[in-house]
């Protein structure tokens, strides 16, 4: 979809940051032909549950859709935050969100899988990442948990605090991938969040 022939109307419906200092804010959200927003109940429990987790760390939002999660952790103290959207209209929406919420925003228009390992190589800090793929297996995306399980590998080379994962709650995860151990699961009707942390 090319969204400079769809401009953003800003009266469309918003989400917003619930808690800590960017409390309040506005965002507007892409429309669900592009994206799934993330439910407020999953969003409140794992901020809930992380909140002091994110003092002075990175952290990054696979699917960031709105970008709401990237929005709400740097407003409970993460030091910058990353959001990975490849459809160009809910791109669009995204970069203009970060625009205006805060510089520590950041917006990259690519698949999430492609760009991690660039963006990677540019942080030494301790980061969260946080994956919400889409639920419906359509067209391009068959694979897309395995993908998900794959690139999780991948992070056992790097400095990986928490990789945390929402997803349709008839997946299933090992108990181990790479160096993640699963420590915690919870599920919200056909949501589930999975937690992993790397062994020591």
């Amino acid at each position: 979809m090319n969204f400079v022939n769809k401009p953003i109307n800003l009266n469309k419906i918003f989400t917003q940051i619930n808690s800590g200092k960017l409390k309040g804010k506005k965002l507007l959200i892409p429309p669900k032909s592009t994206t799934r927003s993330t439910k407020s109940l999953v969003k409140g429990s794992f901020f809930d549950t992380f909140r002091f987790e994110f003092a002075n760390k990175i952290f990054i939002e696979m699917f960031a859709g709105s970008g709401v999660m990237a929005a709400e952790a740097l407003s409970n103290g993460a030091k910058k935050c990353y959001g990975f959207e490849k459809d160009s209209y809910a791109f669009s929406i995204l970069k203009l969100n970060f625009k205006n919420i805060d510089e520590n925003l950041v917006a990259i228009n690519k698949n999430c899988f492609k760009g991690i390992n660039l963006l990677l190589e540019d942080i030494n800090d301790e980061f969260i990442i946080y994956f919400d793929p889409p639920f419906d297996i359509r067209d391009g995306y068959d694979d897309i948990y395995k993908k998900v399980c794959e690139t999780i590998k991948k992070l056992s080379n790097y400095n990986a605090f928490l990789v945390a994962i929402e997803h349709n709650s008839d997946v299933k995860f090992d108990e181990t991938i790479g160096k993640f151990k699963l420590f915690k699961s919870k599920k919200f009707g056909k949501t589930s969040m999975t937690y992993f942390k790397k062994e020591i």
